[in-house]
Order: structure tokens, then C-alpha cells, then sequence
């Protein structure tokens, strides 16, 4: 019998669906967040440093998220009992309030199903970020290694891009909205046929391929 092996999930495939316990409850992903985006975000371990940064800054962002219609689920390999005294620790002594749960996946269920685990780091997960649609569908998926931490501004600016690119049929240029050559326009996707290069001479830029416009 051919074992099944876990794998990183690819872009545009649907987040499998989990029921697990949290700090916030038993939560079924993504099912209870119908109609919401999710950015699921993993960390090596409670009670470090570098996690602790991170987490306060997810915190002090989650009224943006919000904003965008998007929840923030944490992960890592750590008890309930772990998640939460942290949670108090962080609340005592940094005065930050942590508003979104955090998952409790002791066993390594979720971390193995979505690629978390580095075979060259015991049982810690990377510091890997999600971004599922309201559909459930994987559209970004982030990894760094346990030294670095996140730039949480950056994973706040990729969500606004993709609902932006979504609702408007377009691409974004690099570190939209403040990019270097379009600052905040945004790019008209290349043209499939010959009727298509001819329909992107209205829009501005130096070129048949390279066309962008204005959102406003």
C-alpha cells in the first residue's frame, strides 16, 4: 500500500480541513471562517524571544486585519496550557492584549499536513504565514527560518494586494502601494492574443507589455 506523504500545499489548493483546539475553544479551519480571509501563522515555540515579538505585533495590527475582512489564527507545537500562560505573560508584562487564538497542535497534525516542520529542526515549526481566501484556497504562503522574524507590515500589505488584484483584474507592482516606478498604479495583466495588445494601448506605459493605471 503507497503511503501518502505530507507535503508543502501549493498555491490555489484548498486549506484541508481541521478541527482543533485552541485558545479561543475548539475551532473546525476553515470552515468556521466562512466568508473570511485567514492568515494562519506558525512560530517555533512559545516562551522565545523572537515569537514574542511577532506575536505583539500581529496584536497591535489585528484591528487592520480586521479591517480587511481577515482573522489571525497562531500555531505551534506547544500545549493549550503553554499558549495560555503565555498569553498571560505577554498581557502582564508587555501590556499587550493577544486577540486571536492560537492553535494547540501538540501532536504535529497541522504543522505535518502544511510542510511547518523542518527535518533539521526537531519538532519546532518555521516561521510559515498562510493567506486563505473566503473560499479556503491557499493564495500565499510565506517561509522564514526560526532566526529571522516577520515583517508584519509586509504580510498586512501582500493581503490588501491580493484582495486588490482580485477585485480589480489587475497585478501589483513590487511593494505596492509605494513602488519605485508606479508608486501606487497598478499593472493591466499581459495580453493573451493580438486583439489584447491592441486593447492596452489606452492605458500608459512604455510598452505593449507593460501597461498599468491608476486605481483611484
Amino acid at each position: 500500500m503507497e503511503t501518502v506523504q505530507n507535503r508543502i500545499p501549493l498555491l490555489g489548493e484548498k486549506m484541508p480541513d481541521i478541527t482543533i483546539q485552541t485558545t479561543h475553544g475548539v475551532k473546525n479551519i476553515p470552515g468556521d471562517y466562512a466568508g473570511k480571509w485567514i492568515v494562519l501563522f506558525s512560530h517555533p515555540g512559545d516562551f522565545t524571544p523572537v515569537c514574542t515579538t511577532e506575536f505583539v505585533a500581529f496584536a497591535n495590527r489585528n484591528e487592520k486585519f480586521k479591517e480587511l475582512n481577515a482573522e489571525l489564527i497562531g500555531l505551534s507545537i506547544d500545549q493549550v496550557f503553554s499558549h495560555i500562560k503565555w498569553v498571560e505573560w505577554i498581557q502582564d508584562n508587555l501590556k499587550v492584549n493577544i486577540p486571536f487564538p492560537i492553535i494547540a497542535d501538540d501532536m504535529g497534525r497541522v504543522a505535518e499536513k502544511l510542510g511547518m516542520i523542518h527535518p533539521g529542526k526537531g519538532t519546532n515549526t518555521v516561521r510559515a504565514v498562510f493567506i486563505m481566501d473566503p473560499q479556503g484556497l491557499i493564495r500565499l504562503m510565506i517561509y522564514y527560518p526560526q532566526e529571522i522574524g516577520r515583517q508584519v507590515d509586509e504580510v498586512l500589505r501582500a493581503l490588501k494586494a491580493l484582495q486588490y488584484a482580485d477585485a480589480n483584474k489587475v497585478a501589483m507592482p513590487e511593494n505596492w502601494p509605494n513602488n519605485e516606478i508606479l508608486k501606487d498604479k497598478v499593472i493591466i495583466p499581459p495580453p493573451k492574443d493580438m486583439a489584447g495588445v491592441e486593447d492596452r494601448k489606452q492605458y500608459e506605459g512604455p510598452d505593449w507589455w507593460f501597461k498599468y493605471k491608476s486605481l483611484n
